[in-house]
């Protein structure tokens, strides 16, 4: 019995299929071989290939492999780095209070 495939919208779907093209172009830039990439990233090639067709099916860790391997593992820590949005709402619900903190003179 075989995990269930995620259901994504088509704009996400994209989204994964551009990070899989990306993955596959950082690839061939570099000159290796979906063996090479896949032996060294300890994963099969099929799931490779999946990884470079952008499959929601494999997991994030896979895919970080894979860009352990190429090089690219520090893109991961842009992800979400500039939350405008989340710093708004966490901003929204900050309350003032109505005196400083006592200071203690010792």
């Amino acid at each position: 019995m075989g995990r269930e495939k995620p259901i994504l919208l088509p704009k996400h779907k994209k989204l994964l299929t551009e990070l899989g093209e990306n993955i596959k172009l950082a690839r061939l830039r570099r000159k290796f071989s979906a063996e090479q990439v896949s032996e060294r990233a300890n994963i099969s090639r099929p799931t490779l290939l999946s990884i470079e067709k952008g499959s929601e099916s494999v997991s994030i860790g896979l895919y970080l492999q894979v860009l352990i391997v190429l090089g690219l593992e520090k893109d991961l820590s842009l992800i979400a780095k500039d939350d405008e949005l989340g710093r708004k709402l966490q901003d929204a619900e900050l309350r003032v209070k109505e005196r400083a903190p006592k200071e203690n003179s010792g």
